[in-house]
């Protein structure tokens, strides 16, 4: 009598469920060495086709559990059970306990999620998609290169793979940030990257180590820290107020240093002209590279962006971008701008990991830009994020709240009355069906100072206006009330 049929798994096809059955038979000893597979009793016994069941043979053949014989037909293959087989059960049921490598300890260390749960009415924690992706002129670039990618001729040299990413796409950047942001950019000094984690990731690796000092603002992106951190450098954080990070308080000697200048993350401030220059003093004085994240350029909400920081300091200055944030997050897709000697070293360490860049998607990004199609999106969604910037922070003041007006970005910073906590404020904000973050959970060390985060770009004017009004209730049904 054969073996009965294990049930099938999710997704599994027959053939695999019959090759499961089988192979588990064999290594419980339920099927023995030389024992005859007859497709026929097997289809017959389970209801399974003999097209089935031969597939099921040949996959078990060609994993060496099934031998066939001439003329004589299938057979479980010689040596296949392994002794003993209890002991075999416990192997595969424990995995195996490996302990974590320094690394990924360090890498665990602060992990959370930025994004907002799903149990939130309204939910305005940070992390969150704004829905502004223009997929059908995306669609349209990515297809007309998906098109040529099996053609020869001068389409498959611009197809060839590169550590640094396409040419064409580098030099279409190049322009995009010398003329939009005032860098100081050729095509030499961009690689793409998958994203500014990805960009840190590789920097960290290549220029910090333990004994070595990476600087962080404080509150920052938590991301940052994480990735020099992992590597085994002291991460430093500095202090941020409201003219930017306080240079004053860098340490005398660093390898790296992250910046957010133009909008600083999470507070919003920009970084001020004399502490501009006064971060480039430090930065030449300590050796050190300054990793200046762009990251909210493209969505300043009045006026223009400040010029970034690399354009007063291209040699000393490594700028990170994202299209990630102006498109959508599952396109990983930005960029770090270097000098081409430290581009030169990052392209041969870069293989190790994610050996080149998306080479179609650079190429529809290239396109993208220069038919004026990203341009155009982004007049759109600047609209659109103003509006709702502005719709958040009138809603707010209606409610006796007093939030810091951002220029730029998809978040702004609520500081709570005097007396208040964050996390009784959040917690009751919560039992409202509101999700919001709290600044504290951004920072290395407590600075005294109470404040929320608010995300809006993903949500409707409907939304933003009842959120609002269900944060002014949670914060006047704290102890005491607060006075509007």
């Amino acid at each position: 009598m054969p073996v009965p049929l294990l049930p099938a798994r999710p997704g599994e096809t027959q053939h695999q469920r019959a090759a499961r059955t089988l192979r588990e038979a064999v290594r419980r000893a339920e099927l023995l060495p030389g024992t005859r597979l007859s497709t026929r009793t097997l289809a017959a016994a389970w209801r399974l086709a003999r097209v089935t069941v031969q597939d099921a043979l040949d996959q078990l053949r060609a994993e060496g559990v099934v031998e066939v014989r001439a003329r004589s037909g299938s057979y479980v293959s010689q040596g296949t059970v392994r002794g003993d087989v209890s002991g075999d059960e416990r192997r595969r049921a424990q995995t195996p306990e490996v302990p974590l490598s320094k690394w990924a300890q360090r890498a665990l260390t602060g992990e959370r999620s930025e994004a907002g749960g799903s149990g939130d009415r309204i939910d305005f924690r940070l992390g969150q998609s704004a829905g502004l992706f223009p997929s059908q002129m995306w669609a349209e670039s990515l297809a007309r290169w998906a098109a040529r990618s099996g053609q020869d001729g001068p389409a498959a040299e611009l197809l060839r793979p590169s550590a640094l990413g396409p040419y064409g796409t580098r030099q279409a950047i190049a322009g995009w940030l010398t003329r939009e942001r005032g860098a100081e950019v050729t095509p030499e000094m961009v690689m793409l990257t998958a994203g500014t984690q990805s960009a840190l990731d590789l920097l960290a690796r290549t220029y910090l180590e333990a004994g070595r000092v990476a600087v962080i603002e404080d509150p920052g992106y938590p991301g940052a820290r994480r990735a020099l951190g992992a590597v085994g450098a002291e991460v430093c954080g500095v202090p941020v107020d409201q003219q930017g990070l306080q240079v004053a308080s860098l340490p005398p000697l660093a390898a790296l240093a992250y910046v957010t200048p133009g909008c600083q993350f999470p507070t919003t401030v920009t970084l001020s002209a004399g502490r501009r220059a006064a971060l480039l003093d430090w930065a030449s004085s300590a050796n050190a590279f300054i990793v200046e994240d762009d990251y909210a350029a493209d969505f300043h909400h009045a006026a223009r962006p400040p010029a970034p920081l690399q354009a007063q300091a291209p040699w000393q200055v490594l700028l990170l971008g994202t299209f990630s944030q102006s498109l959508a997050p599952a396109l990983r897709s930005g960029y770090l701008v270097a000098p081409p000697a430290v581009l030169d070293t990052l392209a041969r360490t870069r293989p190790l990991t994610d050996l080149h860049p998306p080479t179609l998607d650079a190429l529809a990004l290239a396109d993208f830009l220069a038919s004026g199609g990203y341009a155009r999106h982004l007049r759109r969604a600047r609209t659109r994020l103003a509006h709702r910037h502005e719709l958040l922070h009138g809603a707010l003041h209606q409610v006796g709240l007093t939030p810091l007006p951002a220029r730029a970005g998809s978040h702004l910073l609520l500081p709570l009355p005097h007396g208040l906590d964050e996390a009784e404020v959040q917690a009751r904000a919560a039992a409202l069906g509101v999700g919001v973050a709290k600044l504290s959970d951004y920072a290395l060390k407590a600075s005294g100072s109470s404040a929320l985060l608010l995300a809006f770009a993903h949500l409707s004017p409907e939304r933003i206006r009842e959120g609002a009004a269900l944060l002014g209730e949670a914060m006047a049904s704290g102890r005491g009330g607060y006075t509007r």
